[in-house]
């Protein structure tokens, strides 16, 4: 009979858990229905944002299911999506994430017995915990679990923590502290604090049902353990009456197999017998299989220690003939083929995931070598640029200089004829203050030879001393004049260096020296409009009569002088971005002459 008892057991095992379902995955996800639609719902939406590649709602998505694992105390699944969540919440850098989930991560492992990596997350969520209250906390249970050898500082670091979490109101987190202090309670054999501390948790947690369920049996284990039996029994009845009210069978047929065992301590078999019957028969009703199998093991196990071999076979053929309509029955079965399949989906984009980010990296690095090199190029390019830029300045200034430096060669024949003719002449003191005044005039040019501008005084006081010479060699030719406006301070405005004088010899050279009577050359300095207008004005013969009195010599001369200050114009609003004009017309009849106009804007600095 008894090997007919044993055969029985074997078939009922083999029956019961299909190929490919193993009974800790049945008892995880069989808990509750709401759990298992919940979990089965956080899996879908994780499945979707892995789809999505978006890192934001992966890491959420893995919290959620990682939490809805630990709600029903499958640690090791909380423990892996914690972890997943830790590596997103990483990538994004959330500090205020990573610190929370690194704590849920250290809770669950604590609750595995993992103490030596709940320490260290513990530590790591206090270092990057963003308020001081949670880096308390998290130092806290660290100091706590590595006092594991010391009851009663591990008792102190728990009401620190209480303390701490009350003043944030972490109402769940609080509970949890409080089932820790019963634990220590009853670990110091202190029942009454323990049931103390469970009713604070109580008090703590009325918003989870669930969990206050769980916290009351809790207590009714402990009147259990005490020998308290008609207190555990009214608690465990009053659940009992609770779940029929609100027809939660799932709490029914855990308040009657609670029942069952307070019975079985109390040494009333009979009555446990029948608890466990009324569960395995609403179990068998609702399609609970893994608390049919816990309630008809219970029982056997009773008949195998009575010898009432009978009442085994019985119960094993009333359990065959309801096998297959518990099977139906029973949708945690294929709830979790369902998840198995949604968390092989999971397996499968996760890997795309990773495939996906090495290609978004491998195509990111790309796009930066290209947007690298295309900086490095445009650099490069705007180096050259910018040399070439200098290159044609620096030519521009050579050319300047260059230009600037150019004497009239008649300018330097004619001086020097002057003074031969003076020496002639016998008229070696008009000779000697001639090359006296032609030295101050070249050593003046030669010292300014170099800069582009000079002030206005010292421009005034060059031409003055280059119409004195010429007014030494053509005394009776023509008078001159210089006007230089009030308004205008001779220090600090700047000009243009040599652009006058070549005019003023062309006035003089080509037109006032071929006059019949004494000339006047007038050179005016104006302010006009926030610009320097300088006037040369002369009443000598004219460009037309000049023109045809040249010699072929003479019109190569003043073409070159023309064009040589043309070119420093250009060169100079090139270089200084500045405005500078100049015109050239003859006078209307009855007057003869010429009148030059040259405009420089206000300068002040360069």
């Amino acid at each position: 009979m008894r090997i007919l008892s044993i055969g029985f057991g074997l078939l009922f095992l083999v029956l019961l858990f299909p190929q490919g379902i193993t009974a800790q995955q049945i008892s995880t996800v069989n808990a509750k229905k709401s759990a298992n639609a919940k979990i089965s719902k956080a899996a879908e939406e994780l499945s979707n944002s892995l789809n999505e590649n978006d890192e934001v709602k992966i890491a959420g998505s893995y919290e959620k299911l990682a939490q809805e694992f630990i709600d029903i105390a499958d640690y090791t699944k909380g423990e892996e999506y914690l972890k997943k969540a830790l590596e997103s919440y990483t990538r994004l850098n959330r500090k205020p994430d990573l610190a929370r989930v690194t704590r849920s991560l250290a809770r669950v492992q604590e609750n595995q017995s993992k103490y030596k990596d709940a320490i260290q997350n513990y530590q790591i969520a206090g270092e990057i915990a963003t308020e001081k209250n949670q880096e308390l906390v998290n130092q806290s249970d660290a100091k706590r679990l590595k006092s594991a050898a010391n009851p009663a500082a591990q008792y102190n670091y728990v009401n620190a923590k209480i303390q701490l979490l009350e003043k944030e109101s972490r109402k769940e987190e609080v509970a949890d502290a409080y089932v820790q202090k019963a634990e220590m309670n009853l670990q110091q054999k202190d029942k009454a604090e323990a049931i103390e501390s469970y009713n604070q948790a109580i008090s703590f947690a009325k918003d989870k049902p669930e969990t206050v369920i769980k916290l009351k049996n809790e207590i009714a284990k402990v009147y259990t353990a005490d020998n308290q039996f008609d207190a555990a029994l009214g608690i465990s009845e009053k659940l009992l009456k609770e779940a029929r009210s609100k027809k939660d069978f799932d709490t029914e047929i855990a308040q009657l197999q609670s029942i069952a065992t307070i019975y079985f301590k109390k040494k009333e078999p009979e009555k446990a017998v029948a608890q466990l019957k009324a569960a395995y028969e609403l179990a068998t009703r609702q399609g609970k299989t893994d608390e049919v199998k816990k309630s008809l093991s219970q029982l056997l196990d009773y008949y195998k220690k009575t010898g009432k071999d009978k009442e085994s076979i019985l119960l094993y053929e009333q359990f065959f003939r309801n096998f297959e309509k518990l099977i139906h029955a029973d949708s945690s079965l294929a709830d979790t083929k369902n998840f198995q399949v949604t968390e092989e989906k999971i397996r499968q984009l996760e890997k795309e995931k990773v495939l996906k980010d090495e290609l978004i990296a491998k195509k990111n690095t790309f796009n930066y070598f290209l947007i690298g090199s295309i900086v490095l190029l445009l650099v490069l390019f705007g180096l050259i640029i910018k040399a070439l830029y200098a290159i044609k300045t620096k030519n521009k200034e050579i050319a300047l200089q260059s230009l600037r430096r150019e004497m009239n060669p008649h300018f330097i024949f004619n001086s020097l004829n002057s003074v031969n003719q003076f020496i002639s002449q016998n008229r070696e003191l008009e000779a000697n203050k001639y090359l006296t005044s032609y030295s101050n005039l070249m050593r003046n040019m030669m010292e300014n030879s170099n800069k582009d501008f000079i002030a206005l005084g010292s421009e005034v006081e060059q031409l003055r001393k280059y119409l004195d010479l010429e007014h030494m060699r053509f005394e009776d030719q023509f008078d001159y004049q210089i006007t230089v406006d009030d308004n205008l301070d001779a220090e600090t405005i700047l000009i243009p260096n040599m652009i006058i004088q070549p005019h003023l010899e062309n006035a003089i050279w080509h037109g006032l020296r071929y006059k019949e009577g004494k000339g006047l050359l007038q050179l005016g300095f104006y302010l006009k409009n926030g610009t320097v207008s300088v006037v040369i004005d002369d009443n000598g013969i004219g460009l037309t009569k000049s023109q045809e009195l040249k010699t072929k010599n003479q019109k190569v001369h003043q073409s070159r002088g023309l064009t040589n200050t043309k070119e420093r114009i250009s060169l100079l609003n090139e270089l200084y971005k500045k405005e500078i004009t100049l015109s050239l017309q003859e006078k209307p009849e009855p007057e003869t002459g010429t009148i030059v106009v040259i405009n420089f804007p206000l300068i002040e600095r360069i």
